[in-house]
């Protein structure tokens, strides 16, 4: 059975799926990340700014091109793209990771970080930084329960594998716009919980390993009118990482939510 793709009901309900209001929300939380983290100097490497903001704003733009490619109906292409998030994702993770892990005052430029900074080196394979990631015994907490509950992120690795390199022929057909196939709507439900659950990830190592990044401007507002800072006011958490901790980890992951709070000094509520 296919859909009539001219069916002013079934177009509605395409147009207006959820998907692409949460990708754009998405998508502007990244770019307030983006730039509320520019400042925080990169320590470990020769940078004036946080590679961590520049990674935030490429992300930006790869969920907004999979919410273009999904509203065209190129299903296939928004997995790819998806796939890219999954990279991007671990790239930042092991990046953040390493640079702690290698960071000090006798090695004060991490040499791995600094030559894929300058374009002299690349970083590892996936399966490499993944693995790092898995292993290291400052993340063990946090593996557990993204890992070790269930296989959501390796079914979505599969997923987003299974659509890059057509493994079955169903997905030629998902990145064919002119076919009515039945199955477009639930399509993107699956894409959309994909989507959250990756979102869910990112969040839960980036607040995690640098939880100043969800610092709000109290501090800096008092600096700039030449007030002294209200004692403690440094903890205090930015509204929007606030919102966007509640409607993410604490109402999908309240386990990791309440795992991030036993371990940060910040005023999350």
């Amino acid at each position: 059975m296919t859909h009539n793709s001219t069916d002013p009901i079934y177009q509605a309900e395409f147009k207006n799926h959820k998907l692409f209001s949460k990708l754009k929300e998405m998508e502007e939380f990244y770019d307030r990340l983006a730039f509320s983290t520019f400042t925080f100097k990169t320590m470990g490497t020769h940078t004036f700014w946080n590679i961590d903001s520049m990674i935030y704003d490429s992300i930006k733009g790869t969920l907004e091109s999979i919410r273009n490619t999904a509203k065209n109906g190129r299903f296939n292409d928004s997995y790819s793209l998806l796939r890219k998030y999954y990279d991007s994702i671990m790239t930042n993770v092991y990046a953040t990771q390493y640079l702690k892990d290698n960071f000090s005052i006798e090695n004060f430029v991490v040499k791995k970080i600094e030559n894929w900074l300058n374009g002299t080196e690349k970083l590892p394979e996936y399966r490499i930084m993944s693995t790092y990631i898995r292993q290291s015994k400052n993340l063990v907490e946090i593996n557990k329960l993204l890992f070790e509950k269930d296989n959501r992120y390796k079914e979505i690795r599969d997923r987003c594998n299974n659509h890059t390199h057509y493994n079955f022929f169903k997905y030629v057909l998902l990145n064919n716009n002119t076919i009515h196939l039945v199955n477009r709507i639930k399509e993107l439900d699956v894409l959309l919980n994909d989507i959250e659950q990756l979102f869910v990830m990112h969040l839960t190592y980036t607040f995690y390993l640098n939880d100043a990044y969800m610092m709000s401007s109290d501090y800096m507002d008092y600096m700039d009118i030449g007030m002294t800072p209200e004692e403690g006011c440094q903890y205090n958490v930015a509204p929007f990482i606030q919102e966007i901790f509640n409607r993410f980890l604490t109402k999908m992951r309240p386990d990791i939510a309440n795992l991030i709070k036993l371990n940060t000094s910040m005023r999350l509520e």
